[in-house]
C-alpha cells in the first residue's frame, strides 16, 4: 500500500471508529487532512485495544505493540510496516511519539477493574488520553500556546468520559469518584470551566488549529447537561457530541 492507500484506511477506520473526530478532521484543508486521520486512526485503534478481548495480557500485548512502534519513532527507527503506523510516522515528531506513548501507557486503566486512586488520578488520565491526542492534533495544523489546547483537551475529555459512564459501569469499571449528583455535576462543571479557560486563549492558537480543537465545543451540549441534570449522566440521556452550526459552518469558532 503506498500513502494515499493508507490514509484511505485511516480515514475511514476514524469514520467508523470515532465519527466526530472524522467530521472535525473534514473540516482540516485537504493537505493537512491526512495527518489528522493517521492520529485519530491510532486514537482509535489504542483506545479499543483494552476491549477486543477479555484476557488482560493480550490486551496488554496489544498496548505493547502500539508502544514499540511508538518508541521506533521516537527513536528514529525504522517503523514496521502498518496501514496506521506507517503513516503516523510520516507525519508525527518523536516529541509527539513520546507523548503518544503516555496515552498508551494510561489505556492500561481501561484493561483492569481498578477505580482511579483520587482526583488527581482521574485527571492525569484526561490529560494524558484526551489532552495528550488534542494537543498532538494542534500542533500537527499550526503554532498554538499549551495550555488552552489542553484545557480544551481535558473539556473534550471530560464530555466523552460522562457519555461513557454507562457503558463502563456495565463492563465493571468504576469510572467516578463520587457517583452522587453533587460529585457528577461537578465533574462536568470543570469540564465547562476547562472550556471557557480554553477559549480566553484563544488568541494564542493559529485559526488552522480550530479542527483540531472542535470536539471541545462539540462536548458542551453534554456538559451543560450533566451539570444541570446530572442523572442523566448514569441513565445515558446525554446529548452526543455535535457541532454548533458556526462551527459547522466552518466559520473557524470554537
Amino acid at each position: 500500500m503506498n500513502w494515499s492507500d493508507d490514509l484511505t484506511a485511516c480515514a475511514a477506520l476514524v469514520e467508523r471508529g470515532d465519527p466526530l473526530r472524522f467530521r472535525t478532521a473534514m473540516m482540516a484543508p485537504v493537505a493537512q487532512r491526512g495527518a489528522l486521520f493517521a492520529l485519530y486512526a491510532f486514537n482509535v485503534e489504542v483506545s479499543r485495544a483494552p476491549w477486543v478481548t477479555s484476557e488482560a495480557m493480550i490486551a496488554e500485548m496489544r498496548l505493547q505493540w502500539w508502544r514499540d512502534v511508538l518508541e521506533e519513532i521516537a527513536e528514529g527507527k525504522t517503523v514496521r510496516r502498518h496501514e496506521v503506523a506507517t503513516p503516523l510516522s510520516q507525519v508525527i515528531t518523536p516529541e509527539h511519539a513520546r507523548l503518544l506513548d503516555e496515552l498508551v501507557a494510561a489505556r492500561r486503566w481501561d484493561i483492569y477493574r481498578d477505580p482511579f486512586e483520587d482526583e488527581a488520578d482521574l485527571e492525569r488520565y484526561i490529560n494524558q488520553t484526551s489532552g495528550h491526542l488534542m494537543w498532538v492534533g494542534a500542533t500537527l495544523m499550526g503554532q498554538a500556546a499549551e495550555a488552552p489546547v489542553r484545557r480544551a483537551g481535558y473539556s473534550a475529555g471530560i464530555g466523552a468520559w460522562l457519555r461513557a459512564i454507562p457503558a463502563l459501569e456495565e463492563a465493571g469499571r468504576v469510572p467516578l469518584l463520587d457517583g452522587t449528583p453533587a460529585g457528577v455535576a461537578a465533574l462536568a462543571e470543570g469540564g465547562l470551566s476547562a472550556l471557557n479557560e480554553a477559549r480566553m486563549g484563544r488568541a494564542s492558537i493559529a485559526r488552522a488549529c480550530a479542527p483540531a480543537l472542535f470536539p471541545a465545543t462539540a462536548a458542551e451540549p453534554a456538559l451543560k447537561q450533566a451539570r444541570n441534570h446530572p442523572q442523566s449522566v448514569v441513565e445515558g440521556q446525554l446529548p452526543d457530541a455535535g457541532l454548533p452550526f458556526t462551527v459547522r459552518a466552518g466559520l473557524g469558532r470554537w
